[in-house]
């Protein structure tokens, strides 16, 4: 009985680690539904023919209190305690638990499908500022960095020349020469 004891114990290591996964305000004391479903998931409780997602999410509707969201450690322990014999089929209940309690312990909430930063081709293109045309080529300088305010505001040149002349500038040499 010392060995199930110490697995209740790393069980409740993994429900805590499941209850926090994904939720930032969750304190670790109780999981809800969807963490559930995947701590059943990633730990092999739900094998698709025993135990289903469909059965896992009908013992935490059983065992979550009518108006409550959300589960404690010792209702998950009541949860446990009757998927055991079903994800154990041919076992009766003193054999299934500590068995399942074995697939839950030390496990932590898996990474696995989450969805990767894409870095393609098109992302590139589109980024590359040396391909604007066009009003939007003015915001970057030569190197392709952006030139923050001063690109995306027009700001009034009141140099005093007007905008296509090239000689501006040279007034005051012209000036001098005369």
């Amino acid at each position: 009985m010392a060995e199930s004891s110490a697995s209740i114990a790393e069980a409740e290591v993994s429900f805590r680690k499941f209850a926090v996964h994904g939720d930032t305000k969750a304190t670790g004391k109780e999981i809800n539904g969807k963490n559930f479903a995947k701590l059943c998931k990633d730990c092999k409780v739900i094998d698709g023919k025993n135990v289903t997602a469909t059965d896992v999410d009908i013992v935490f509707t059983k065992v979550k209190a009518k108006t409550a969201r959300v589960i404690t450690f010792e209702q998950f322990n009541q949860a446990l305690v009757e998927l055991a014999p079903k994800r154990f089929a041919g076992k009766d209940q003193q054999e299934a638990l500590p068995l399942l309690y074995g697939l839950i312990a030390g496990k932590g909430p898996a990474n696995v499908g989450v969805t990767k930063v894409a870095k393609a081709a098109a992302v590139d293109r589109l980024t590359d500022s040396t391909k604007y045309t066009g009003s939007h080529k003015e915001r970057f300088d030569e190197s392709g960095k952006g030139k923050g305010k001063a690109g995306r505001e027009d700001r009034p040149d009141t140099s005093g020349y007007v905008g296509a002349y090239k000689g501006q500038g040279s007034y005051e040499d012209k000036v001098k020469e005369a």
